[in-house]
């Protein structure tokens, strides 16, 4: 997990569940760059800007923390969409497990639902509910 400050707003970055959908880099390229390093720059918008973009991220990989500590407010009730190539992605109060027993406490997470994926219960895109 690595952090990124900046006036305003601290945004973390999670790799061991991103899976690249790319909302953070259609919805504010200023700010997400992959191309760059670092790659993510939030002082390159507002902290309310960010933060929206931020909660588009599916997989939960990115975080926020505003200034005075104001986090994303989960999702309630809980709702969770199959997608039409079948992952599973979900929003509320997400208290996850994975193969190896390690829990994280998220408001997204985007798991598989064919029951290939390599690294259970996230989606990884291995298996067929990842292809597409």
């Amino acid at each position: 997990m690595r952090t990124y400050e900046a006036e305003g707003i601290a945004v973390a970055f999670d790799p061991a569940v991103c899976r690249h959908a790319a909302e953070c880099v259609r919805g504010l390229p200023a700010v997400f760059d992959t191309g760059r390093r670092p790659w993510i720059h939030p002082d390159a918008a507002e902290p309310e800007v960010v933060a929206e973009v931020v909660r588009r991220c599916p997989t939960g990989a990115l975080s926020y923390r505003l200034a005075g500590g104001a986090t994303e407010v989960p999702d309630r009730p809980t709702a969770v969409t199959r997608t039409p190539d079948g992952r599973l992605l979900l929003r509320g109060w997400l208290r996850v497990t994975d193969a190896a027993g390690e829990v994280r406490e998220t408001p997204r997470a985007m798991l598989c639902g064919c029951g290939r994926s390599a690294g259970q219960p996230y989606c990884d895109r291995s298996g067929v509910c990842g292809e597409g």
